[in-house]
């Protein structure tokens, strides 16, 4: 490399906590155009991957100073692929080098001792995911690394402002029990891509805040399901790190403030603005979402509204967001801010064993169509 000796490790707390906290600090993510999100991991740097059955954090030294991160995160879900549909999989998250150590090669080498120990713990496909218009990750993943664009989600971002919906006297509404959830997930959702088979240990989490379904009023829940229902999980990003955005275009900016003023100047109009994203806040992030019915997209609707009502009396939580298939129908009766949401989220992925290279091939041709679960760990 020509700079000094690259140290790739694991990470160790004692020695890296700190360092690794003011890397992220100065690190930002997303494409300037659209502003950066700051990630305040609140004194844990491994907050988002420590909830996944195993994971590992991996640093870069150079000259004795910590100069880059990577983590990952195994677990066993659901792939179509002959000759069966479960895959170890090995997901790719946190990757940052310091701005003045770029271009160097170090995000490479953090990202092939990773996939080293994916490998090592018979993991069959690396997968990861990022904006479309990050060139510079499409680049490393894709044109050096040889991993194939996969599937293109939507990130939908609601934010979490005053009034409070109203919510409609037509429908009930139940908390489920974790058992009767897992039960449901798995009747439902379990032949959905990228499903959990562990998704019971993510529904007892203490991040997961419950699971609630909705039908309609005059109908009963039980054994025989209601002619319409839909049923969502929520989980409490914002206990396990804050979000701040820099940079933040101008519009956005003259936006958040008018919004704001308007609503202090007439509040009889109930005027919905944006929150302040300038200072750290939290989510809640939307999960599992599952319906059956004709009037179950409305049912989901009327779900999301109610989530938001419970993230309004959070007081860091300023914003709801889900994440659905590119292609799925869903995305038009989850409430969201075109401005603050991603169309086009793209997921990435690498098959890691040759012996099993027909059966990639066959994976990366199914139809964009499916259905997506993701996985709340993983946000």
């Amino acid at each position: 490399m020509g700079y000094g000796e690259l140290n790739i490790r694991s990470y160790n707390p004692q020695k890296d906590r700190a360092r690794v906290e003011d890397l992220e600090r100065r690190c930002e993510v997303g494409p300037a155009e659209r502003g950066f999100l700051f990630t305040d991991t609140l004194g844990d740097p491994i907050c988002r991957i420590r909830n996944s059955p195993i994971y590992n954090m991996i640093v870069a030294e150079l000259n004795n100073q910590l100069v880059g991160v990577i983590q990952g995160s195994i677990k066993l879900v659901t792939i179509h692929k002959p000759p069966k549909n479960l895959a170890r999989v090995g997901y790719i998250l946190g990757l940052r080098v310091a701005p003045l150590y770029r271009r160097r090669g170090i995000g490479s080498s953090l990202v092939v001792r990773l996939e080293e120990w994916f490998i090592a713990r018979g993991v069959d496909y690396a997968y990861m995911a990022t904006e479309k218009d990050n060139d510079a990750s499409f680049k490393l993943f894709v044109e050096k690394l040889g991993y194939v664009k996969f599937r293109t989600p939507a990130i939908l971002v609601n934010p979490v402002n005053c009034p409070m919906y109203r919510i409609s006297s037509k429908y009930e509404f139940e908390k489920l029990k974790v058992e009767e959830a897992e039960s449901l997930y798995r009747k439902f959702m379990s032949s959905m891509e990228f499903f959990p088979s562990d998704i019971g240990n993510i529904l007892r989490n203490k991040l997961s805040l419950g699971t609630w379904v909705a039908y309609p009023r005059g109908e009963s829940w039980g054994e025989i399901l209601p002619s319409s229902w839909a049923m969502v999980s929520v989980w409490n990003s914002g206990e396990v790190f804050k979000l701040r955005l820099g940079n933040a275009p101008t519009s956005c900016l003259m936006y958040t403030k008018s919004s704001q003023l308007m609503g202090n100047l007439v509040p009889c109009f109930k005027w919905r603005g944006i929150p302040d994203f300038m200072h750290p806040f939290g989510f809640y992030f939307i999960y599992g979402v599952c319906r059956e019915g004709p009037m179950s997209g409305k049912l989901v609707r009327t779900l999301c509204r109610l989530v938001h009502n419970m993230a309004a009396k959070c007081r860091d939580c300023k914003a709801v967001v889900t994440e659905v298939g590119g292609s799925d129908t869903l995305r038009r009766h989850i409430p969201h801010w075109r401005l603050l949401s991603c169309p086009e989220d793209l997921w990435c992925i690498k098959g890691l064993k040759n012996e099993e290279r027909e059966s990639f091939y066959e994976l990366i041709k199914t139809p964009t169509t499916r259905t997506l679960f993701v996985d709340p760990r993983e946000v």
